[in-house]
């Protein structure tokens, strides 16, 4: 699978886990939401706080599996590097990122307010893999 299909995957399917490698080389699993930004990169919001941050830090590798709704479809692994933006260059991602998947927020000052709160920050994956490239 090329990225590009990979990418138009990630576009409309936003239930995920991704992975990161904590301090002794083993993975950490999170599920998260993400999406696919205007300059084709995956991202996903999280907290400042959170481990995957903190792995991701330390060892910017992840990989992402992108799962349908209903879990059993097509999905896709995606293998990338990924760089945080945090707050406040983050918020323009996150506002996007809650539209793509939720549409418009009933208050936005609130929804960037919380942002703040949060500690949120927006990771962007920059994909260098993606697969399966064939099934079976």
């Amino acid at each position: 699978m090329d990225i590009a299909q990979a990418l138009e995957i990630a576009r409309i399917q936003h239930h995920c886990v991704l992975a990161t490698y904590r301090r002794d080389g083993s993975l950490q699993l999170s599920p998260v939401l993400a999406g696919v930004d205007s300059d084709g990169k995956v991202v996903i919001s999280t907290r400042e706080t959170a481990m995957k941050t903190r792995n991701l830090l330390r060892d910017p590798r992840a990989s992402l599996c992108v799962l349908p709704d209903g879990f059993f479809g097509r999905w896709v692994q995606i293998d990338a590097n990924v760089d945080i933006v945090h707050l406040p260059e983050a918020m323009d991602g996150l506002v996007a990122l809650y539209r793509q998947i939720s549409g418009e927020h009933p208050n936005w000052d609130e929804f960037r307010e919380a942002m703040h709160i949060e500690r949120r920050v927006l990771l962007r994956l920059n994909v260098e893999h993606a697969g399966p490239d064939r099934a079976g």
